[in-house]
């Protein structure tokens, strides 16, 4: 490695509404009802239906 190679956050990562995404990928509402999204690192997560949710990270974008 050259040193510029930065460790993916694990999949499984969790992050709630209104923080920046810490990994690009698929993230999905941990809860019901639930939905999935792709979000780009440094995006600040969205609510889900109008509320403050967990999101979870679980496919690599």
């Amino acid at each position: 490695m050259d040193g510029s190679y930065s460790a993916r956050k694990p999949i499984g990562t969790t992050a709630t509404t209104g923080h920046p995404c810490p990994e690009s990928g698929v993230w999905k509402v941990v809860g019901y009802p639930t939905t999935t999204a792709p979000i780009a690192k440094g995006n600040i997560l969205p609510p889900y239906q109008g509320r403050a949710v967990t999101w979870q990270l679980t496919v690599y974008a």
